[in-house]
């Protein structure tokens, strides 16, 4: 059965924690057919919509999850990555090889937004679009498909106009593309805000495709403190015959005096 998921939360590190614990207990696995990882499994949610109340932070380091040391395992995003990102999403620039860029797609209507936005701040019909419908010839079609938004009115501490954003991500990485994805659609909300004239608002993220790739489940476990429980040595297990008896598979508990169950 199709399970859509809500989360809401502070922030973006708030909303990628919670999304890593609500995978793992609710997402489905399956093996990837094509794409960058064909044949790894993804663990993924059927649908999820993603409140962020506060998305934008500086330094921008702190959009991004900060794992405690004694878990053993390294942040999803390098400290300084939002940085070198922003010109993957905020610019034209595009290397030779690449089909696209995110800002090779969305730089040229920023400023067509903003002024739309100036003018018709009560408009419902500004959108960056990424997606193009020559997408279905690409191998590897962009993941960000589109970012909505619209500005509202009172959702802001001083009751003003705030800009808010509501992207949407046909296949996200949720280990490390949401959290420095995210955080980069936040400085651009930042900007675009700043110079519309309102305050920066949350950030409504959807998708059908936010999954963990198995390469990286176990650490996902670590952080969610989700480990896969296991069975110690001459510990019992139950099994079941084909129509659902009990089977003993006569191991012994430990510490019982070699009682059987």
């Amino acid at each position: 059965m199709i399970q859509p998921i809500y989360i809401e939360a502070r922030d973006i590190p708030d909303a990628w924690f919670q999304c890593v614990s609500e995978v793992i207990d609710k997402g489905f696995k399956y093996t990837i057919d094509q794409g960058s990882f064909a044949g790894d499994t993804r663990l993924e949610f059927d649908w999820v919509t993603v409140y962020i109340a506060n998305p934008y932070k500086e330094p921008y380091d702190l959009m991004l999850p900060d794992i405690p040391d004694h878990l053993g395992i390294p942040n999803p995003v390098a400290p300084g990555y939002v940085e070198d990102y922003l010109p993957y999403l905020m610019t034209d620039d595009i290397k030779s090889k690449e089909d696209y860029t995110y800002g090779n797609r969305i730089s040229w209507q920023i400023d067509t937004m903003i002024e739309g936005l100036k003018e018709m701040p009560n408009t419902n019909q500004a959108i960056l679009q990424v997606a193009q419908p020559t997408d279905c010839e690409l191998g590897d079609p962009p993941c960000l498909r589109h970012i909505d938004m619209r500005i509202r009115d009172f959702d802001h501490p001083t009751r003003e106009p705030v800009l808010v954003f509501y992207p949407y991500f046909r296949s996200w990485d949720l280990w490390a593309g949401f959290p420095a994805n995210l955080a980069a659609i936040a400085v651009l909300q930042r900007y675009m805000a700043d110079e519309i004239g309102v305050f920066t608002g949350p950030i409504i993220a959807s998708s059908k495709g936010l999954h963990i790739y198995g390469y990286a489940e176990e650490m996902a476990r670590i952080r969610a403190n989700k480990m896969k429980p296991e069975i110690p040595e001459g510990v019992r297990t139950i099994k079941m015959d084909p129509i659902g008896n009990k089977k003993r598979d006569h191991r012994k508990w430990p510490n019982l005096g070699g009682a059987e169950w």
